[in-house]
């Protein structure tokens, strides 16, 4: 009998990727919270003062590959 076969493929797993059992317990609700925080920060506008210097990084690199 192959162990792996219970830990790969078994019905423990099929529910933790279903969503009937919650095996990560606590850290369901930290990773939920975590994904929460990073939506909210990539969807904020970049600051003019940055994207100022991104796009003077930019024109920077492109001057540098001509020469």
């Amino acid at each position: 009998m192959n162990i792996m076969t219970n830990d790969m493929g078994g019905p423990g797993a099929k529910r933790a990727r279903t969503g009937g059992t919650n095996a990560l317990g606590a850290n369901s609700e930290i990773g939920r919270k975590l994904k929460q925080y990073y939506d909210g920060l990539v969807s904020e506008e970049v600051p003019d003062r940055f994207a100022e210097l991104l796009s003077q990084l930019e024109k920077a690199e492109s001057t540098q590959k001509k020469d």
